[in-house]
């Protein structure tokens, strides 16, 4: 091959992902998504540090852990369908600088507003870096063979993040002070910048008309508002409260009208066509569906092992990592199960699996059975992760190659939705099946001590060793009759749900489909309409 022609396959082999450079991107897109998803996480166990040095009140403290996960569930649709317009690679190198900079803000914060409005802006960065470590996973892998073994690794890698950030925030916490936790970030996004900027690819959509910046808004605000009733709601705030019912209104509102809009628009921001494919519109169904049943339990389940077992958080944390590793074995294996049994009973299989898990888990008593708990937890691992990989495989797939940004944005938001409506919904029916236990009265035990009781354990515990004696014993023992009893009805209910994703999973195509993918050509990375079919 002569030099000019080789000079000009160049571009096209950049532009395609061809070559084993696209397991060098694939390895810088991982630890970006490791560096968000440890983020998502680390500041858990530094709140009682902060707590002290900074001095929040008790909304501030909220906004702290909060804002991160808000911003970013809110800003992803814009960011995601902002780089199928200016470039995906853009967006991220924005994001890992922004993502830098709100680190080293975070770690040197000296009052709790200034922390706030730095884990704002982690949240900014992080909604630019999700979707589109994604969309530029779509484009390097046009092969669906070789994208489900990427969307494998990226999945496995968001597994291990999120059990990576409690631990690693504990051990800096050791050794020195709360801001180390974010610091942290800053010498691998130093590296991530120069790194990516030479090996990423970058690509666009079609680039036809307009960006809708004011539809782009109203679906920022519209999820801002959404999300923050729906953690309003899971943090045990009254349905009925102002604060609960407004964001709740003005966010359906914006989304409602943001619906309307791009179905008028020529050139919408997001392509609400997507959702007529049953593949599409399925695979997002399945997103919601199991984080709803996944944050849900694992919060329940930590509120178990350490007030009803009596562990302490990092006892708790080692007996949450074998989900973990589970997760990380079936996002490694999730490409040669979906090659071998096909997105429908690929996910199918995956929500039964993690239904029976969750059966299995109601055999949980007072007393701790360990065996009991690693089986389920592997189970709940394997079965949640399978069916996760296998929804967004398809959702990926499924979608355009121009609409790629847009496309994860959904997926991501429908990540964050699920998420905190499984906190609410979950949380509601763990009080509902709690609270009768208490509020009935205790024998031996003042009414008033067992209605303070009945809002929530840990509380029942502070009034049981208030009151000493006797009647201290008795209701300690019976609000952890309750619990264990709301544990049950709230795993029951899970299960419920879990089945009715597998019933919905029924709709996703039967075999994995692939067609042979022409190289592109060389115009700014555009990929060609050709991709594959499901």
């Amino acid at each position: 091959m002569s030099g000019t022609t080789t000079a000009a396959a160049a571009p096209r082999r950049r532009a395609a992902g061809a070559g084993a450079n696209r397991w060098v991107v694939l390895v810088v897109l991982c630890v970006s998504l490791l560096l968000v998803a440890v983020d998502a996480t680390v500041l858990h166990v530094a709140v009682p540090a902060v707590t002290e040095d900074l001095r929040p009140g008790a909304i501030e403290l909220l906004w702290i852990v909060d804002v991160y996960p808000l911003v970013c569930a809110s800003l992803l649709i814009l960011f995601g369908t902002l780089g199928d317009r200016v470039g995906r690679r853009r967006v991220l190198l924005l994001g890992y600088a922004l993502f830098g900079v709100a680190s080293a803000l975070a770690a040197l914060a000296d009052t709790a507003q200034v922390l706030i409005a730095a884990r704002a802006l982690l949240g900014v960065g992080g909604a630019m870096i999700m979707p589109a470590t994604l969309s530029i996973l779509r484009q390097v892998f046009p092969d669906r063979r070789e994208r489900a073994l990427a969307i494998g690794i990226w999945s496995a890698v968001a597994a291990v993040g999120a059990a990576v950030g409690p631990l690693l925030g504990g051990f800096l916490l050791e050794h020195f002070w709360w801001g180390s936790v974010f610091l942290v970030n800053i010498p691998l996004m130093l590296v991530s910048l120069p790194v990516g900027r030479l090996l990423l690819p970058e690509s666009k959509g079609d680039g036809r008309g307009p960006w809708d910046v004011v539809g782009a808004l109203m679906a920022a605000g519209g999820l801002f508002g959404a999300v923050l009733g729906v953690k309003r709601l899971g943090g045990g705030e009254p349905a009925a409260s102002l604060l609960t019912v407004l964001p709740l209104v003005l966010g359906a509102a914006l989304l409602a009208g943001f619906v309307r809009r791009q179905r008028r628009r020529t050139y919408p921001l997001v392509d609400l066509a997507m959702f007529r494919r049953p593949a599409f519109s399925t695979s997002v169904g399945c997103i919601v569906l199991a984080m709803l049943a996944l944050v849900g339990l694992e919060l329940i389940a930590a509120q178990y092992l350490q007030l009803v077992l009596g562990l302490s958080p990092l006892e708790t944390g080692l007996r949450l990592l074998p989900l973990t590793f589970a997760a990380m074995a079936a996002g490694l294996a999730g490409a040669r199960l979906l090659r071998r049994f096909g997105p429908r009973r690929m996910v199918c299989a995956g929500f039964c699996l993690t239904a029976f898990a969750v059966v299995l888990l109601t055999a949980m008593g007072r007393a701790d059975n360990c065996a009991l708990l690693l089986t389920g937890f592997v189970l709940l691992g394997f079965g949640l992760e399978t069916t996760l990989f296998g929804a967004y495989e398809s959702m990926l797939s499924e979608a355009p190659q121009e609409q790629s940004g847009g496309a994860a944005a959904i997926g991501e938001t429908s990540y964050q939705l699920g998420a905190g409506i499984g906190i609410a919904l979950l949380g509601s029916v763990m009080n509902a099946a709690y609270a009768p236990g208490l509020t009935g009265g205790v024998p031996g035990v003042p009414a008033p001590a067992s209605a303070a009781a009945g809002h929530s354990l840990g509380e029942a515990y502070e009034v049981a060793a208030q009151l000493g004696g006797p009647a201290g014993v008795a209701l300690r023992r019976a609000a952890g009759d309750a619990f264990v009893h709301g544990l049950h009805v709230t795993l029951v209910v899970s299960a419920g749900l879990l089945l009715l994703g597998a019933v919905m999973a029924l709709r996703l195509p039967r075999a994995m489909q692939c067609e042979e993918v022409s190289v592109p050509a060389p115009r700014g990375a555009v990929d060609s309409p050709s991709r594959v079919s499901v």
